[in-house]
C-alpha cells in the first residue's frame, strides 16, 4: 500500500530510468524478515556468499526515506579516505 505523499512504484517497469537511480528489481521480504537479492544484481555488485553489508538508512523530514547496502569493505575504503588525511594532521601537531 502506497501511503499519502509516496509514489507508487509497483508500475515501474524494470531497468525505467529515474534520474541517477532506476528500479533494478523487485523483491519480497519474508516472515522472517528475509530477503534474496538477485543473482543478476549480486553479479552485478560484486556480491559473493559470505560477504558483508551494511545497511545505510537515510531521512528526510523525519522518516525514514530511502535504504542503502554498500559493501563493508568499501564503506571502510571511504571512511579511510576522508578520516585519513584529518588524522594524519591531527598527529602531525
Amino acid at each position: 500500500m502506497v501511503k499519502i505523499g509516496e509514489k507508487n512504484t509497483s508500475s515501474i517497469p524494470k531497468g525505467k530510468e529515474m534520474g541517477c537511480c532506476r528500479v533494478e528489481s523487485v523483491i519480497s521480504i519474508d516472515d522472517r524478515g528475509q530477503m534474496v537479492l538477485p543473482k543478476e544484481v549480486r553479479e552485478k555488485a560484486g556480491i559473493a556468499a559470505g560477504d558483508k553489508l551494511a545497511v545505510i538508512i537515510m531521512e528526510k523530514e523525519g522518516g525514514m526515506c530511502c535504504i542503502s547496502l554498500i559493501k563493508v569493505e568499501e564503506l571502510a575504503r571511504l571512511v579511510r579516505g576522508i578520516l585519513g588525511p584529518i588524522m594524519k594532521e591531527l598527529i602531525a601537531k
